[in-house]
């Protein structure tokens, strides 16, 4: 029997659908049922790697994990990766086809359609449910006859809809009334109910407004969800960094992430924000940078003209000299390409820029070209000084998403891989990053690196006794089970589960599993 779906569609970017997929994904995994995400097509620099070498968009990836199932390509067909204005990198199918300016993507839209349909039609086939987010607005007026991501989905797989908006925002009930109204009147049939999502304060007070809504459209409000605190699920693009400074009561620790324009896989830092010893800040200029005891640069998804932004922002020159008065820096991807003395792009791969030199940190050399690296990893800690004082032997794992190949001599390797899901390690590949001689400066591809616990106290533990202080009182070890687990929770509460069940057509099979069980 082919698997139900579910869709949720938004009013507008950033209103929760993805967390609200993550949600449903968990509900349904719960409820005894095989569960998986979709999402057509995606933009955002913070991806994944499956555990085929493929890149897909992080939020489904982060869904997958809510549905207890693998990750994969089908999942999520299309992602774009922006590398400048106008221009993103199309990866189809987990593999980069080429990078495309508007106008070039538009004419590649029936090729990613084949792609988008046959992913879910398989998805579908191995799954009782499968819950689709749809991106942006359906009601996109410029981008309707084209689109491939919302409503042309929904139509397609017959899928009843779930139209969010964001209340905390303003606007939420002209947002969706405003949307219906655009819709054509089979898109508008397909939307079987309303979410209200980011509620604050007495939901009481919104009892007129929720009547008025239902009478005014014919559309049930499936629920109010309110914005919720202490449920850390990782953030899908960007937009997330609105908030400056991450900080804690008791924290000891100031680390200050290089927020550069082109920032990719930032949620690598979302474990060191739910740190208590910990204040993250993401800093955009010199002015803004002080003294931190760490300085991070991030993975890019364009590493030559971010390094000539921060140039110009007089970044280059306050981190090396925070680097002589002795502060720790960690580059991460692109962030550890840029520590060394050169990036070369002969064949114009990111930018028309040909060749620039880095900051000069670490002894390594790297050139653009060939295929892109992406691969799931596991392996090991292998030097114990300086910033990994007291780490080695520790366990890693991750994940590299890179163009270009790093070299150099006399290299300090801190890192050993022992298994590439999707690759042999070979004596090429074995070792990962450099470490400079005085500990002090940390370079390497792996992505997810301070999701490893232990590596992850070591690096803060060297931190704390080179500042003189004392780390907090750890919490427990960080758990994305306990978090989806709470974060199901709090939206089931929050939604007419049995008015959803009707709408997917899953019912039947609910109440039968209730009986028998």
């Amino acid at each position: 029997m082919t698997g139900r779906v579910l869709m949720v569609q938004g009013t507008a970017s950033h209103v929760g659908k993805s967390v609200l997929v993550s949600a449903l994904c968990r509900i349904f995994r719960q409820d005894g049922f095989r569960v998986a995400p979709f999402k057509a097509q995606n933009m955002s620099n913070n991806s994944y790697v499956t555990k085929d070498g493929g890149e897909i968009g992080r939020a489904q990836a982060v869904q997958a994990e809510a549905a207890g199932v693998e990750a994969r390509v089908e999942m999520n067909p299309v992602l774009l990766k922006p590398e400048a204005d106008h221009i993103s990198q199309v990866v189809l199918m987990g593999r980069p086809l080429y990078s495309a300016g508007a106008r070039d993507y538009f004419a590649l839209k029936s090729q990613l359609w084949e792609s988008v349909h046959t992913s879910l039609d398989v998805l579908r086939e191995e799954y009782d449910i499968v819950v689709i987010e749809g991106a942006g607005s359906p009601a996109e007026i410029n981008l309707k006859a084209t689109e491939i991501v919302n409503m042309r989905v929904a139509l397609y797989a017959n899928a009843p809809v779930l139209l969010c908006g964001d209340i905390d925002r303003g606007g939420v009930f002209a947002a969706l009334v405003g949307t219906l109204e655009l819709l054509e009147p089979e898109e508008r049939e397909a939307i079987k109910g309303f979410v209200i999502n980011k509620f604050r304060g007495d939901q009481s007070l919104l009892t007129d407004g929720l009547t008025w809504l239902e009478q005014r459209t014919g559309i049930p409000v499936t629920g109010v969800v309110h914005h919720y605190r202490d449920i850390h699920i990782p953030e899908e693009d960007s937009v997330a960094l609105d908030l400056p400074v991450r900080s804690h009561d008791n924290a000891v620790l100031d680390i200050a992430v290089i927020q550069v324009p082109h920032i990719s896989n930032f949620d690598d830092f979302d474990p060191l924000s739910r740190e208590s010893s910990v204040s993250l800040r993401y800093v955009e200029s010199a002015s803004e940078l002080g003294h931190p005891d760490l300085v991070i640069l991030p993975g890019s998804k364009t590493t030559i003209p971010d390094l000539t932004w921060m140039e110009r922002q007089g970044l280059i020159d306050a981190i090396s000299s925070l680097h002589h008065q002795g502060t720790a820096i960690i580059g991460i991807c692109g962030g550890y390409q840029m520590l060394g003395l050169k990036i070369c792009d002969p064949e114009g791969i990111e930018s028309s820029q040909r060749e620039t030199t880095g900051l000069g940190l670490l002894p390594i050399t790297t050139i653009f070209g060939g295929t892109k690296e992406t691969h799931r990893i596991k392996g090991e800690v292998v030097e114990g000084s300086g910033l990994l004082q007291g780490a080695k032997g520790a366990p890693v794992t991750g994940y590299e998403i890179h163009m270009g190949q790093t070299t150099g001599e006399g290299i300090i390797y801190p890192f050993r891989i022992d298994d590439r899901s999707d690759a042999k390690v070979t004596p090429a590949t074995t070792f990962d990053g450099a470490i400079d001689t005085s500990g002090s400066v940390l370079g390497t591809y792996i992505h997810g690196l301070f999701q490893n616990g232990e590596l992850r106290q070591s690096i803060l533990g060297e931190l704390a006794r080179r500042k003189g202080v004392s780390l907090p009182d750890s919490a427990q070890e960080l758990g994305i089970e306990q978090e989806f687990d709470k974060l199901a929770d709090w939206v089931r509460s929050s939604l007419d589960m049995d008015l959803i069940y009707q709408m997917t057509g899953l019912v039947h099979d609910f109440e039968q599993r209730q009986v028998s069980g």
